[in-house]
């Protein structure tokens, strides 16, 4: 009996993982190498982000490190999943959002931790003007930017996966949870109470990373796999 082909590429479920491990480092080592108190808010008195970027230099430096580590598997995972899905008959639009959604996503993680490097240098935080731009710009790349990329990433998974029958529905509906509370996020640069969907995205978005790099068919042996939405 022939043997259904299988899906040839990095394993989704280890991508996910290392994707979680790596942003929980960067978030361990800031909190083991800071002296004083928590990461300073963009919104708050600009002295106080001063004195807290310009205490903590290391901290900053390796926790944007793992940081930027990070974005190294979520693009990779956001390639595989894509070619899974249409090696497994999918061809819709679906596969192209979620493309272009986890490639956002990834670059804005990556931008972010820049940012975050930037601060640590001591001529950029001694500027206030300077720090407080490299602060916004840190801040809404790893807020806003890659929870509505990511949040397009996990429609554009969920939706094709759905029609093409290739995930529990249980998890296609948690993700798209997880896309609505992504693009709800947007709402946060007018109207800032609305930044409670972004935790929700990121914390919500590594479930759905590790669930979905589980459950999803490796090989072609199933009916029903091609979808035209």
């Amino acid at each position: 009996m022939e043997r259904s082909p299988r899906f040839a590429g990095p394993p989704l479920l280890s991508l996910a993982v290392v994707h979680v491990l790596l942003f929980v480092a960067s978030q361990a080592v800031g909190i083991i190498l800071r002296h004083g108190p928590s990461y300073a808010n963009p919104y708050g008195p600009i002295e106080d982000a001063r004195r807290f970027f310009t205490a903590n230099p290391e901290a900053l430096r390796w926790s944007a490190f793992f940081f930027f580590g990070s974005a190294v598997p979520l693009g990779l995972y956001t390639a595989t999943i894509v070619s899974r899905l249409r090696f497994l008959g999918v061809r819709a639009a679906g596969t192209n959002i979620a493309l272009f959604g986890g490639f956002t996503a990834a670059i804005a993680v990556g931008v972010s931790a820049l940012c975050s490097w930037v601060l640590s240098v001591p001529e950029v935080n001694s500027s206030l003007a300077t720090l407080r731009l490299m602060h916004f710009l840190s801040f809404l790349a790893g807020g806003v930017s890659f929870a509505v990329g990511f949040g397009l990433l996990a429609a554009g998974v969920s939706v094709t996966s759905f029609f093409a029958r290739l995930l529990p529905r249980w998890l296609v509906w948690f993700g798209l949870l997880i896309a609505a509370a992504g693009e709800l996020s947007s709402i946060s640069l007018v109207a800032y109470p609305m930044a409670f969907a972004l935790p929700i995205t990121r914390f919500g978005g590594f479930i759905w990373l590790i669930a979905v790099g589980a459950l999803m068919a490796k090989t072609a042996d199933r009916h029903d796999l091609k979808t035209n939405g």
